[in-house]
Order: structure tokens, then C-alpha cells, then sequence
């Protein structure tokens, strides 16, 4: 079963206007379903992950692309960097659109070599696990906060019980946990670990004790939706602080998670500077949290935290989604007196977002956003507020500030 992607038309755009397409992102998000979707019955398909292809790439990467002539589906491209050399002589010698699909499930392996080797002659996207407006279809474009496109929303939105939306953040977006007879949640995250471990945390990071790496995945479970802390995340793994920098960037890199800058302007004075962790798949989160029941997820002391890095996660995924770089970030003063959890910029106006996993916030939930006001003397304005919740309505909350279900974003 397919399931439609928002980023279909994003990859289609970008084959027409450059000689090869990258889709890069975590292991099992859907990228070569999603290319050989789009693919026509003339496009041919080969991975490198089988070891008989990957050696004529390597040692004979003229011949392979006689035997896999464009145009080409080239599955984890990044096991033979080398071939890209001879992809720029390809498309450089012919000058045409759309030959060669890639993917690769080591974005900064990947976005490296590309960015090296095929400048100017590659378009870019990347692919998360699925988003929720994908999975009722109502595929949204990127989050806005303003009333009139979220009352727009609401006739294509999917409306969600407390229940619902826990079992939807229990399950998280990987394809293969949304097909009709998907694997135990605990056997399908255990084998996805096994194959992330020993081999693209091998080949990225060269993690000569792979349990080790897995304990300092569950330390940053642990930390999801809170500042980094390199120091304490070191002293819990047993790692040195390099090494736990290093081993953040493999995460980030290899699309797991992402890490939320604070948000910068020389009228905010004292900020803090440490970025916040999410994990971009809330399923592979409770997985690392030890957490397997809804019902359980839904009744804890910390279900506010799953419920942000969820509605996170959400807004981040669609702006890469409609091929945007996400303009998110958070503001919390030195002081820890005042904190916004999410703020949009965009056109030199910020957004600022709160969340909230209570059903009715009040006005109480705007206390914080005073505190951006400054920027207007930076020339920048102060735009729509959101308060993000788990209820089940839209409305008002004050001047410019509206309460929005999760469902619509």
C-alpha cells in the first residue's frame, strides 16, 4: 500500500530543472518507495546495497552505468562515491534533466560528496518518516499560524481524541509500521536498530562498541525536547564531551533527530545558546523511553514531552515536506524566567508558538510571548501567536493569538 507523499511534486520539479535528484534521509523513511512511485516503466532500478552491484560500481563505474543506463534509479549511492565522478561526466557531456535518482540514507555522507562532485548539477530534498497530514492524506503545506489558512484546515484536518493522538505518537511514521500487517512494534524498532547500529553508525561514526552507541542513544531519548547538555550526556554514556558532539552529529546527520537553535537578535539580551533535541520519528522515540502501550504513554508524569517533540517534529517535517529549510527556532532567556518553545521566521516577522498537551489553554499559556516584543526595534514585527494543544477546537485567545488542535498543523 502507497501512501501518498507531500514531496512527490518537489522531486518532479527538481528532475525537471537539474540532470540527477538526491533523497536523502533516515533508513526505512520511504525513499526508494517514493522514487520508484514516481518512476516511469523506462527508468531502471539498482542498490548498491547488494554487494555484487556495489563492487562494478567501485571497480568498474563505466560499465555499471552502460549496464544501468540512464535514466536510473541508484539506490544508497553513497556505498560508491567514486561513481559521482563519472555521473558529472555523463550528464556534463549530454546536458539533460532528470537521468539519475539517488538516494542515500547517510545525508552528510552523501551531501558532502554531492556537494563536491556535483555542484550546480544535482537538486536536494530530504525525506523524514511519514507526517500525519500524510497519513490522512490531507497533505498541508508548511505550518502558518494565521487564522485564515488554519480555519481553512479544518474541513481537510483529521480531528483526534486524547487517545487517537497518543497512539499516533506510540506508532510514529515509519511506512512499514503503516501497512496492513505491519510488525510488533517491539520486533520492527528492534530489527531497525540492528540494521542501524551495524551498519550506518559503523560507516559514519566508526563505533568500535555498538552497545555503547545504543546507551548513548537512550541518554538522548531521554533528553528529548530539553537543552543539550554534551557534558552530562558524556558523564551518563561514559564517553568523552568530543565524543558525545560526534555522536550527536551522526543522529542529526543520519536524519534520527534534529537540534532546535535558540533564536539570535541583538535585541534579546541573554539568551541561551544550547540548541533543544528532538527525534524526527516520536515512534523510534518511545522505543528508545522503554514505552510500547498508548494507554501508558498517555498517563505519564513526562507525556507533555512526547507531546512536544510530536508537534515539533510535525511543523519541522512540513516545511521539508514542501521543500523548505525550516525557519524554527526557540527562545528562552539566560535567566530561565521566560521560554517560548517554537518560534517562525519568516519575511522579518516571527511567530511564536507555544504547546500544550491540555485540551482548553487559557491565556495563561501567552505569558511568555511579551518577552520577543523587543525585535521591534531590529525593524522586525511580532506576528500571529499560536498556542498549540491537544484540544479539539480553534479559537481565540487574545490580540492575534488563537488556540489550534495538533491535527491542523
Amino acid at each position: 500500500m502507497y501512501i501518498k507523499r507531500k514531496l512527490e511534486k518537489k522531486v518532479m520539479e527538481l528532475s525537471a530543472s537539474f540532470p540527477a535528484v538526491m533523497v536523502t534521509g533516515a533508513r526505512q523513511v520511504g525513499k526508494t518507495t517514493l522514487l520508484k512511485h514516481l518512476a516511469g516503466d523506462d527508468r531502471s532500478f539498482v542498490t548498491l546495497d547488494i554487494p555484487e552491484n556495489r563492487i562494478m560500481a567501485l571497480e568498474a563505474p563505466s560499465v555499471f552505468l552502460q549496464k544501468y543506463a540512464p535514466p536510473v534509479i541508484i539506490d544508497e549511492f553513497q556505498y560508491a562515491p567514486a561513481l559521482l565522478q563519472y555521473i558529472k561526466a555523463y550528464v556534463d557531456e549530454r546536458g539533460s534533466r532528470g537521468d539519475f535518482w539517488l538516494t542515500g540514507s547517510q545525508s552528510f555522507v552523501s551531501m558532502k560528496n554531492v556537494s563536491e562532485s556535483m555542484a550546480g548539477r544535482v537538486g536536494i530534498v530530504n525525506l523524514f518518516s511519514l507526517s500525519r497530514s500524510e497519513l490522512t492524506g490531507s497533505l498541508f503545506d508548511e505550518y502558518e499560524t494565521d487564522a485564515e489558512t488554519l480555519i481553512s484546515r479544518q474541513a481537510a484536518g483529521v480531528p483526534m481524541s486524547r487517545g487517537d493522538t497518543f497512539s499516533a505518537i506510540l506508532k510514529g511514521g515509519m511506512p512499514r509500521l503503516h501497512e496492513r500487517q505491519a510488525a510488533a512494534f517491539q520486533d520492527y524498532f528492534g530489527a531497525y536498530f540492528q540494521t542501524y547500529l551495524s551498519r550506518d553508525i559503523k560507516d559514519l561514526a566508526q563505533v568500535a562498541d555498538e552497545l555503547v552507541f545504543y546507551k548513548f542513544m537512550r541518554v538522548c531519548g531521554g533528553l528529548a525536547a530539553c537543552h543539550v547538555d554534551y557534558t552530562n550526556i558524556a558523564k551518563k554514556v561514559g564517553i568523552s564531551v568530543n565524543k558525545a558532539k560526534e555522536w550527536m552529529s551522526v543522529l542529526v546527520s543520519s536524519g534520527i533527530a534534529v537540534l532546535l537553535q535558540p533564536y539570535f537578535n541583538n535585541a534579546l539580551k541573554r539568551v541561551v545558546k544550547a540548541p533543544k533535541l528532538y527525534f524526527m520519528d516520536t515512534g523510534l522515540l518511545c522505543y528508545l523511553r522503554g514505552v510500547d502501550d498508548a494507554g501508558v504513554l498517555e498517563k505519564l508524569a513526562e507525556s507533555g514531552v512526547f507531546f512536544e517533540n510530536y508537534v515539533v517534529s510535525e511543523i519541522y517535517k512540513s516545511f521539508v515536506n514542501s521543500g523548505r529549510l525550516p525557519p524554527l527556532y526557540y527562545y528562552r532567556d539566560a535567566n530561565n524566567r521566560k521560554e517560548i518553545d517554537l518560534l517562525i521566521e519568516r519575511n522579518g516577522v516571527l511567530y511564536p508558538i507555544e504547546i500544550k498537551e491540555n485540551v482548553n489553554p487559557d491565556r495563561k499559556a501567552l505569558r511568555h510571548f511579551d518577552a520577543i516584543a523587543p525585535v521591534a526595534d531590529t525593524g522586525m514585527t511580532v506576528g500571529t501567536g499560536n498556542v498549540i494543544c491537544g484540544g479539539s477546537d480553534l479559537y481565540p485567545l487574545g490580540n492575534d493569538v488563537w488556540a489550534v488542535p495538533h491535527w491542523l498543523i
